[in-house]
């Protein structure tokens, strides 16, 4: 019986591989898996060495550092002395699985690389370790197989995961309906970031832009995004500022937003690719501490931050970041994208590029498909 142990640190991993056990186990029905994990792997029937429930805080504190040292070793000694797997997948999580590669290597376990960290986007000296303690690494972007191939990394681009997980195009009709929006105006959808520091740094920008789109024309109306990470008690004391534009705030309602929408106002990150699948115009906007900013610039390998825009490795998504962060450049560029059809449309067809360039069989499904021959 062959044994498979699995790494996962927050929420969205955990989701992934598990979708790459269910393929799995149909595929080798009789392949044992342990982990470290959470309920979507619990759920898959993965024995869990721990729940990563407290790896996922973030931040550089001392006790959070302590606590992942602790964890590493504890996974190594249990890997070396009792589990002693035929292979070890990594899934995301980069800091913390790229340093407990250097101790599985040195041990002899095979080590395969799922959605491996963001080295084309800063810190490409990591690509050292990968090559030095990865034997496989499995991308979910084509540029990434290039980039590792370069560097003489064994590597297979296996899809996105995105692709088979979003959910389809909410219809606009029947969410205007539920939720009140009026059909007559255009809907203009605020991801102000799920992260503390972001809302602090980007909620009343992105507000602020609003307002200034509302004065421009009143047939257009908003709706806000609340992350499930951010309490009310940050949101809603700000929202109170802007009665007047009338914003609405939804919970759990991002991919519908996304869908339906005719132009959002984004904080880099994720949901800027999800929204280019859905080919729904967008700008994205970013503002942070200036010293974080500067390390930023020193460590970045490219100079484009949103995903569509690397992807398609062109200008498609204007990029309105730090000091060029202004309520009133947001707002002219979201009325742009309202009311410019020939720009609104020649950004929805290169966004339809995302999709093509991401292509590939499900990524899960892939994925299982490599290991079970390798494994």
């Amino acid at each position: 019986m062959k044994k498979l142990f699995i790494i996962t640190g927050e929420y969205s991993g955990d989701k992934h591989a598990a979708d790459v056990v269910k393929h799995l186990k149909k595929i080798k029905p009789d392949i044992q898996i342990e982990g470290v994990g959470g309920e979507n792997l619990r759920n898959e029937g993965v024995k869990l060495f721990c729940d990563h429930s407290k790896m996922s805080a973030m931040g550089f504190n001392l006790k959070i550092i302590l606590t992942h040292i602790t964890l590493g070793k504890k996974i190594a000694k249990y890997l070396k002395d009792e589990y002693k797997p035929d292979m070890v997948l990594l899934v995301d999580y980069g800091g913390f699985n790229l340093n407990l590669s250097k101790i599985l290597s040195k041990y002899g376990f095979k080590i395969y690389y799922y959605i491996p960290p963001q080295i084309w986007a800063s810190r490409k000296w990591r690509l050292n370790t990968v090559k030095k303690n990865i034997n496989k690494v499995l991308t979910i972007f084509p540029f990434e197989k290039e980039m590792y191939e370069k560097a003489g990394v064994n590597v297979e681009f296996v899809g996105h995961p995105l692709l088979s997980e979003l959910p389809p195009k909410a219809d606009r009709d029947s969410f205007f309906n539920d939720y009140g929006f009026n059909k007559e105006k255009k809907l203009v959808s605020i991801f102000p970031g799920s992260r503390v520091f972001e809302i602090k740094n980007l909620l009343r920008l992105f507000l602020d832009s609003a307002r200034i789109l509302k004065e421009k024309d009143n047939n257009i109306q908003f709706a806000l995004a609340q992350a499930p990470s951010i309490k009310d008690e940050l949101i809603l004391p700000v929202i109170k500022e802007y009665d007047d534009l009338n914003i609405k705030v939804m919970k759990n309602k991002n991919y519908e937003l996304l869908s339906i929408s005719d132009a959002l106002i984004l904080a880099s990150g994720t949901v800027a690719l999800e929204a280019s699948l859905y080919e729904t115009p967008m700008i994205i906007s970013y503002k942070g501490p200036w010293f974080l900013y500067f390390i930023y610039l020193l460590v970045r390998c490219i100079k484009r931050v949103s995903l569509p825009n690397i992807i398609l490795n062109k200008d498609v998504v204007p990029e309105i970041l730090q000091i060029k962060a202004k309520s009133d450049i947001i707002a002219n560029n979201i009325y742009k994208i309202l009311y410019d059809e020939e720009y609104k449309s020649n950004m929805k067809n290169s966004l339809k590029n995302v999709k093509q360039k991401l292509m590939s069989s499900s990524a899960s499904l892939e994925a299982a498909n490599i290991i079970s021959k390798d494994i």
